[in-house]
């Protein structure tokens, strides 16, 4: 019997021993989430939406997590209050037109309250200080939007395949540039000719400049043109 009793009161005092190791650890770390032991201060802000916040979503300020969201509170049908935990040293960055803004913490993560940057010569915000908020933007807008995107592609996507079909078999003006060869030669003929007209022209060009009625005038415009290049070069600073 003494043996028995000894036995009990050893597996009575492990589990005793457990529980109060299990209640000290949870309430650490419900402390450390709750800024329990360490020096904290208040803000609060509103919003119109929360978008999926809760009570204990953390708080980022330039990516660090500096507190957490202490309470939300319906105060009617379009205003939301959110009090915040902020700690006690981050207080020196937390300027009074800081603004509250609803994010995640990655793709499809948690709901998160960001604190934005506020001006340098903005004074610090002080313990209970309501500041600004920036609404956040809607799942649903954005899946809504993408939507239409998608299904703008998509119809311009078939009319490009229904062009490309049209030009493949040779139906309209670019259609058939593309598939009549006898178009295609008519065009490099054409290019051809401009290009010996444009030599036509150069050689009658030059017969005129050759021609004594015209001689005079060119060699004019030759002289001014020198003289000018001349004038030019004698005002040129010297370095």
């Amino acid at each position: 019997m003494d043996r028995d009793s000894t036995k009990f009161k050893i597996k009575l005092g492990l589990f005793i021993a457990g529980g109060l190791t299990l209640f000290v650890i949870a309430i650490f770390i419900i402390g450390k989430q709750k800024n329990l032991f360490n020096p904290v201060f208040n803000l609060t802000t509103n919003f119109h939406n929360v978008s999926g916040l809760q009570v204990g979503s953390n708080i980022l300020f330039s990516g660090i997590n500096i507190g957490t969201v202490d309470n939300i509170i319906i105060i009617n049908d379009s205003t939301v209050k959110v009090d915040m935990i902020i700690k006690k040293n981050v207080h020196q960055f937390i300027k009074s037109d800081c603004k509250a803004d609803i994010g995640s913490s990655g793709i499809i993560g948690d709901r998160v309250l960001i604190i934005t940057h506020g001006s340098m010569k903005a004074p610090l915000a002080i313990n209970g200080q309501k500041i600004g908020s920036i609404e956040p933007v809607e799942t649903d807008a954005i899946i809504a939007s993408l939507e239409v995107t998608a299904g703008n592609a998509a119809i311009i996507s078939n009319q490009l395949a229904k062009i490309m079909i049209k030009i493949n078999n040779g139906n309209g003006t670019l259609g058939r540039l593309i598939q009549d060869s006898t178009i295609a030669e008519n065009i490099n003929q054409t290019i051809v000719n401009l290009k010996k007209s444009s030599r036509g022209l150069d050689e009658n060009m030059n017969a005129i400049k050759e021609n004594f009625l015209f001689k005079g005038y060119y060699q004019r415009k030759i002289k001014a043109a020198q003289k000018a290049k001349d004038d030019s070069e004698v005002v040129k600073p010297k370095n």
